[in-house]
């Protein structure tokens, strides 16, 4: 299961990204993922709960936007989403994927990242000796 790898992955670029921060928790975190990395939301999500049980994390959402493949073809200049393997292919090792015009080889240019796109915080009170609210 590469997803709890990947999610780890992620765990750790959230918290680093926190660092520095008087944050106390994390309401959300928008994902995006492309169709071509073969990582399953569900996985993602089971792995997202175990990961963040504790610490900031805990409670938080995580919202997986799927990002589509898109290729360009150096034969016919297309550029867009490829042509995919037939309906049953897809248990396949690698999707086969051609261009939908000419039918040629492309160069993949989108649709195997997985990035962190946003995050919602709550910020930590000011619990510094003297200060209250209202004064």
């Amino acid at each position: 299961m590469h997803e709890l790898s990947v999610m780890t992955q992620v765990v750790e670029s959230v918290l680093g990204s926190l660092e520095g921060r008087d944050v106390r928790r994390v309401e959300s975190v928008r994902l995006e993922v492309g169709e071509l990395t073969m990582l399953g939301k569900e996985q993602l999500r089971f792995a997202w709960g175990v990961l963040s049980r504790n610490g900031p994390l805990r409670g938080s959402k995580l919202v997986i936007i799927r990002k589509p493949a898109v290729v360009e073809c150096p034969g016919c200049g297309f550029r867009g989403a490829p042509k995919k393997a037939p309906a049953g292919w897809s248990h396949t090792v690698a999707p086969l994927i051609a261009c939908p015009r000419c039918g040629g080889e492309v160069r993949i240019v989108g649709g195997r990242e997985t990035v962190v796109r946003s995050l919602r915080a709550v910020a930590a009170r000011d619990r510094r000796p003297g200060k209250r609210r209202g004064r």
